[in-house]
């Protein structure tokens, strides 16, 4: 694979979204503040929340920050839901199940209701500048839709160093 660009240099973007995701009312039950909380996984850089903090998402934390490392997905389960945490993490696996079926599997396998889950999909071992290139890709579609509410925003880097931004409904 090669070496990914800095922040900004410009990576093509290729967008999936069925067209009632384009424009949803926002839910301000699941959120009272009206800011989406956006919570990053220990499997990601705590820069990650830094940078969410500065492009205007003042909750946004780290689980470090909150005092949940090491803990189980089982466990932060709990914590993501009850807390209205959109959830950014790497693990997608873990969370939304397999990719050809999501929410079949997963931590959020039979949530019915949950403020967002974030992913990003890219290479094992992924360096700090991928990280960061992926997460401004996914803020960046946020800033055009905010409204993750029972949905998945995936961010994926493919062979052709480009990224796929695909957003759907979870559950479906």
């Amino acid at each position: 694979m090669r070496r990914p660009t800095l922040l900004g240099a410009g990576r093509a973007n290729i967008r999936s979204h069925p067209p009632e995701l384009l424009s949803s009312p926002r839910d301000v039950h699941l959120v009272e503040s009206g800011l989406m909380k956006l919570l990053v996984d220990e499997c990601l850089s705590e820069e990650l929340a830094k940078l969410a903090q500065i492009r205007g998402h003042p909750e946004a934390a780290h689980i470090v920050w909150i005092g949940k490392r090491g803990w189980k997905d089982w466990h932060l389960k709990s914590v993501i839901i009850s807390g209205d945490w959109t959830f950014v993490t790497r693990n997608s696996i873990d969370f939304r199940g397999p990719r050809d079926a999501p929410g079949s599997k997963g931590q959020y396998a039979g949530v019915e209701v949950h403020a967002g889950l974030i992913c990003l999909n890219g290479p094992a071992g992924m360096d700090l500048d991928l990280q960061l290139e992926m997460f401004e890709e996914a803020l960046a579609e946020l800033e055009q839709n905010d409204d993750l509410v029972n949905q998945v925003l995936e961010i994926s880097i493919l062979e052709t160093d480009e990224f796929l931004v695909t957003r759907y409904k979870m559950p479906s």
